[in-house]
């Protein structure tokens, strides 16, 4: 098996390989823009992982991998435009640097290459990688539906709202890794093993993101430290609080979540410790927590060795105790 660092490297090198000078500039630009920036890329190590675990030269899985990475950034692009966010890791984002036409253009292109690596294989397996993709696709889009629905309604469960980030973002981390499985044809059973490792990791990491949202630090976590409180966004935090507070912290909270001040900074700063004071912070950090040791329970059934399962239990620890 090989490092984190090392599968980050096989993925940077063989996008490298993949980025050429294209016309028209204004449409590949921006694609090779975002994809240069970088990220955790967590997603396509998963899948050069996943398909190593099963036994497989990991660099079998770089065309599929850097189709979910492809597709992840694809799908930033847009939802920058939807949030009108400034920076993506720290840099301007796309629309920002050249226009919202140009990003959801490019932003379309993204899609439609991503599809192109899975070209790469075999019909059989071209075949299940294609239907994986187009599902997990079609339910990221739900989710991100989801997710603009719940901005301006004051009923969102916490189930409704598990159920959304799943879609947005768990589905893709739970498929980068089933991916892995299915180029290293490994047993159904282990491919929906490891679809259920990542699901459930996948759900930590957004729980994690929504707290380093609000709680992170502005110069290590890329993004505008927050962000889903300017926008009213009802996260895990935010419910949780509502669920815990009385109702003069409830009162307040519905009422700074149905203004936009022209300084936001006040309304951040009332929220976090509203977060804190209602114990919807600890919470949070319980629940990220439970998830990823929902992921380890799964590991003790997949039919691998006892190193690889301590391996994917470090990556999960790893990402539990992220900052960025």
């Amino acid at each position: 098996m090989h490092t984190l660092p090392q599968y980050q490297q096989f993925i940077s090198d063989y996008l490298a390989s993949q980025l050429e000078a294209k016309e028209p500039k204004n449409l590949y630009e921006p694609i090779q823009y975002i994809l240069k920036l970088g990220g955790k890329r967590m997603r396509p190590v998963l899948t050069l992982m996943s398909a190593e675990i099963f036994d497989v030269d990991c660099k079998n899985a770089l065309p599929a991998a850097l189709a979910v990475e492809v597709f992840h950034n694809f799908s930033l692009v847009h939802d920058d435009i939807m949030d009108d966010a400034p920076l993506r890791r720290g840099h301007e984002t796309v629309h920002e640097k050249w226009n919202i036409n140009t990003g959801i253009l490019s932003g379309d292109a993204m899609l439609i290459l991503a599809y192109q690596y899975f070209e790469k294989y075999e019909p059989n397996i071209f075949k299940s990688l294609a239907q994986l993709f187009s599902k997990t696709a079609l339910e990221v889009c739900e989710g991100q539906q989801w997710d603009v629905d719940f901005e301006t309604r004051d009923d969102v469960s916490i189930s409704e709202y598990l159920k959304m980030i799943e879609y947005k973002t768990a589905v893709l981390v739970a498929a980068a890794m089933k991916m892995g499985a299915i180029i290293a044809e490994t047993s159904d059973e282990n491919a929906n093993l490891i679809y259920d490792f990542g699901l459930n990791l996948g759900l930590a990491f957004q729980l994690q993101d929504d707290y380093l949202d609000a709680f992170g630090n502005p110069e290590t976590f890329g993004k505008q430290v927050g962000g889903d409180i300017i926008e009213n966004k009802k996260t895990f935090l935010y419910l949780k609080s509502l669920a815990f507070a009385t109702q003069d912290q409830a009162e307040q909270m519905m009422h700074l979540f149905s203004i936009q001040p022209n300084d936001n900074s006040e309304k951040i700063n009332s929220i976090k410790t509203i977060f804190d004071e209602t114990g919807a912070s600890e919470a949070t950090r319980n629940a990220i927590h439970d998830y990823t040791f929902k992921a380890f329970e799964t590991l003790e059934k997949l039919n691998i060795s006892v190193e690889k399962k301590a391996m994917l239990r470090a990556f999960g620890e790893n990402l539990m105790e992220r900052k960025v």
